[in-house]
């Protein structure tokens, strides 16, 4: 039966190269949309109950649609584990289901442009080039995840489990995977796809002043709701927000509210209303 619908829109459709790319299409979508209604096993619940903590917090509904998400990250994403790093159902299913909350409410494409998932055990060391005149400097930094544009999500698993551990704001996945959102629209810019051109201008709006005002809170020593790694550029002040988002949305709703409501349009969901938030 598929075979004859390939044929016939083959025939339908002008040009077989945009045949074939809608075929793809059609069949990505019909495959999903198969994965999604599958049932999660009751041990993959299980882990997701024990070591997603915001697991807890959402409704029934919201749970169901987390399970179709983790369903088609695992489908769709490769794991690989480096630095004798072991990839279990414990990894795939903490990773697959903090990545799937940025993706509740939302249409999605899954986090398009990448497929592997590389996991350390412990910190990612990384090796930076500046040049200095005419010297090459090269610096190393010590790093919970790495999100390289167009490429792989690189993520510490030791950092993965404490980031699982408490609702403070800090959780490398969430992060990590807000910068492969930031990277939808072809620009890593600290913007995400957006509805329209007036939200684009009012996401600037707000988020140029909450970045003026972290700077200001920073240096009085009176941040409290959002890391101050978001001020190092645009991109890395979405990602620190949305951490704080999810992890302590009554307090960023109470203390930041227009961020909050800018992230809210962006994710189609209330951290703040959850329950034991």
């Amino acid at each position: 039966m598929d075979f004859l619908l390939v044929i016939a829109f083959i025939v339908a459709v002008p040009g077989s190269l945009l045949a074939f790319w809608a075929f793809r299409s059609w069949r990505k979508r019909r495959r999903r949309t198969h994965v999604r209604k599958t049932p999660l096993s009751a041990d993959h619940i299980g882990l997701l109950d024990q070591h997603v903590h915001l697991y807890r917090n959402l409704t029934p509904d919201l749970r169901d649609e987390l399970h179709g998400h983790v369903n088609v990250l695992l489908d769709e994403k490769n794991f690989f584990g480096l630095g004798g790093q072991a990839i279990t159902d414990e990894v795939r299913l903490t990773v697959a289901g903090y990545a799937g909350l940025l993706l509740l409410g939302r249409e999605t494409q899954y986090f398009p442009g990448f497929s592997s998932i590389l996991i350390y055990p412990d910190t990612i060391v990384t090796t930076q080039v500046h040049r200095v005149g005419q010297v090459e400097v090269q610096k190393e930094s010590h790093r919970a995840g790495v999100s390289w544009k167009r490429g792989p999500v690189v993520l510490s698993w030791d950092s993965v489990k404490r980031g699982a551990m408490a609702n403070d704001g800090f959780n490398v996945v969430i992060h990590e995977f807000a910068h492969k959102l930031d990277e939808e629209d072809g620009a890593v810019d600290g913007a995400p796809l957006l509805s329209d051109a007036s939200a684009y201008r009012e996401w600037a709006t707000v988020l140029t002043e909450e970045f003026a005002s972290l700077e200001r809170r920073v240096r009085k020593n009176k941040n409290r709701v959002l890391d101050d790694y978001g001020l190092t550029n645009p991109p890395e002040f979405f990602a620190v927000a949305t951490e704080s988002f999810f992890e302590k949305g009554k307090e960023m709703q109470r203390r930041l509210p227009e961020l909050y409501e800018q992230l809210q349009r962006v994710y189609r969901v209330s951290p703040a209303d959850w329950e034991r938030q």
